[in-house]
């Protein structure tokens, strides 16, 4: 177990309020957290001030402006521009104060659009990016090159690690920039509560993707600080995949919806597969722990009672 401060930049968000929850459940004492209010994680002056006054040992890069296909296929400057200005004040200035340990995290999207399956971490700039997410994946790579540099230049123990696609308790549930689990969950459940007959949704449904719970991510984070030192980039995942398709009959079961899925072809589906190889963390000693049905069933239940009851 790590004594020192750790600083979780975006515990407000889905994966930093889970890390935040991992760590304070298995002994950690020494949280650091900011809201966006308290600190503007893209002024660099505010962020210099943060880590002199704070003097964080540890941090977690777990901030950062997400969204699904529409999000970023309509806002690609803000994806790029806001992500960049995030994590390059918070490495810069994690390296100008101090601190021991930087876990950075990007997302399986930094992998090139036809990459050979299961991804291996050195898949990395051997292709073309999937363009609908294309300035989000830039934002993360030049993350992970920034780590690596501090790295080899500076000695610098910043670590960089590929979750998956993500889900969870916290999620956005907004039709508009939301991934594409949260956004069938509310879906579903939409046209349960009308009673509709059909959901249109997006692409053909022959798109394979893999999903992990954001509760096995953390427990990823937690291992990750406290076992992994090696600049190379490390996946975090499931290990298994399944089509758009069967997700959403999935969904529609567990939501209860009755209703007739329909596939609207004319719209993108994205990279046609992406499921990583996690080899590396697993010969670690991690393992997920959380099946898919089980997080989506315990996800819609938060839904439940923390975004359905209030809209």
């Amino acid at each position: 177990m790590i004594s020192e401060p750790i600083f979780v930049a975006g515990h407000r968000g889905l994966v930093g309020s889970a890390i935040a929850r991992e760590l304070t459940a298995t002994g950690y004492k020494h949280l650091i957290t900011r809201s966006r209010a308290e600190l503007d994680l893209m002024d660099s002056g505010a962020v210099a001030r943060f880590f002199d006054e704070a003097q964080p040992a540890v941090v977690v890069v777990a901030a950062a402006k997400v969204g699904g296909i529409k999000a970023n296929a309509d806002f690609p400057v803000e994806f790029l521009l806001q992500n960049l200005k995030i994590q390059n004040n918070l490495i810069e200035h994690a390296a100008r104060s101090g601190v021991r340990k930087l876990l950075f995290l990007g997302s399986s999207c930094i992998y090139p659009k036809f990459a050979p399956q299961p991804i291996l971490e050195d898949s990395l700039l051997t292709g073309a990016l999937e363009p609908t997410n294309e300035a989000y994946a830039l934002a993360k790579i030049a993350g992970i090159k920034l780590c690596q540099a501090y790295c080899h230049e500076y000695g610098k123990n910043f670590i960089s690690a590929m979750p998956t696609n993500l889900y969870g308790p916290g999620d956005n549930f907004d039709l508009e920039t939301s991934h594409v689990l949260p956004a069938l969950i509310r879906k579903m459940h939409d046209a349960k509560t009308a009673g509709a007959a059909q959901v249109t949704l997006w692409g053909t449904g022959v798109a394979r993707r893999e999903f992990l719970h954001v509760d096995d991510l953390a427990r990823a984070c937690r291992f990750l600080l406290e076992h992994y030192d090696s600049p190379e980039v490390v996946n975090v995942g499931c290990g298994e995949d399944i089509t758009i398709r069967e997700l959403a009959e999935m969904i529609r079961d567990i939501v209860g919806f009755q209703g007739e899925l329909v596939f609207d072809s004319t719209k993108p589906d994205g990279t046609p597969r992406k499921l990583l190889d996690t080899s590396k963390i697993r010969s670690h000693g991690w393992e997920p722990q959380i099946a898919l049905r089980e997080g989506i069933t315990s996800t819609y239940q938060w839904f439940l009672e923390n975004t359905a009851t209030k809209r």
